[in-house]
């Protein structure tokens, strides 16, 4: 008499494993990315509030600084995680503490105004800081230039560009390592720049100006960009990769967030700390914790997943 056999169920994964999975890996490098945008602009009017403008540019070096320390940690670093994350937390307080404040800086010595908004009176529509870094753009497009013909880049816009386009200078060089670190935070840093200079130029009134036809129109092709980037994005398995591809992801698809903010679609929650405080401070928290889940999420646990 043949004696069947039940099969053994399948182990139960568990929170950590599934959080291994898409699309939360994506989701979760997305997220923080995300909301980190936002935050930056609170960690801004917070410091300003809390030093003044006695000591809130020293503050700043000071942010920056760290970021420098972070970046330096992350570059000895052999570790493809350890490297990612040093970079885009270092790339992200670089940016909000040298960078930024260099403009706020060169517009309160060259005593620029902030641009006052016409379709909401007593509002500010563009801050002064923001009105000298469109000054910038000749720089970034000067950067922009190496970095889009550079043959080492594994950037998936950068390499259509040069395969399509005719522009490859050489094959990459073999053997050649990858520093994590340097390339996540260059990534941040640049990507928030490029970012900035869009949205200002798109704003300027001498050029389009906010509420024009052809700004409603990048406002829906940069939504339908950020989703298919997005769509993208959650089909990750590797926390690493997802971190890097999640940066412009999240910064594209915060630019439509702030797109719709200028049109006074919802109130811009970041810099109204002394209004939203339980609301921001719940979302530092929930930050924090999905950081730590993401920095402990396996790096690479499709093999075992599948299995």
């Amino acid at each position: 008499m043949a004696t069947s056999t039940v099969p053994a169920a399948p182990p139960k994964k568990s929170a950590l494993q599934a959080l291994a999975r898409p699309p939360m890996v994506g989701l979760f490098a997305f997220l923080i990315v995300f909301v980190v945008q936002g935050l930056g602009h609170t960690l801004m009017v917070g410091m300003e509030s809390i030093f003044g403008e006695a000591y809130v540019l020293q503050s700043a070096f000071v942010l920056g600084l760290a970021g420098a320390v972070l970046l330096f940690i992350g570059m000895r670093h052999d570790s493809e995680v350890a490297g990612t994350w040093y970079g885009f937390w270092a790339g992200t307080l670089i940016w909000s503490g040298w960078v930024e404040f260099s403009f706020v800086w060169s517009a309160n010595v060259l005593g620029i105004p902030d641009l006052m908004d016409t379709h909401a009176p007593g509002e500010i529509a563009t801050k002064a800081e923001y009105l000298v870094m469109m000054s910038s753009i000749g720089v970034c497009l000067g950067v922009l230039v190496p970095l889009t013909l550079n043959r080492e880049t594994k950037c998936n816009l950068f390499v259509w560009l040069q395969r399509n386009l005719k522009m490859r200078t050489g094959k990459p060089s073999r053997g050649y390592e990858r520093n994590f670190a340097y390339i996540t935070a260059l990534e941040t840093i640049f990507v928030t720049w490029f970012c900035y200079l869009a949205l200002l130029f798109i704003y300027d009134e001498n050029l389009l100006g906010d509420r024009h036809p052809v700004t409603y129109a990048i406002f829906f092709l940069n939504t339908i960009w950020a989703f298919y980037l997005l769509s993208r994005l959650l089909q990750m398995w590797k926390v690493t990769t997802a971190v890097r591809y999640s940066i412009p992801t999240a910064i594209i698809a915060f630019s439509s967030y702030e797109i719709a903010g200028r049109w006074n679609l919802w109130t811009d929650i970041w810099v109204h700390p002394e209004k939203f405080g339980v609301v921001l401070s719940l979302l530092a928290g929930a930050l924090a914790i999905a950081a730590f889940l993401a920095v402990r999420t396996p790096t690479h646990a499709k093999r075992e997943l599948n299995a």
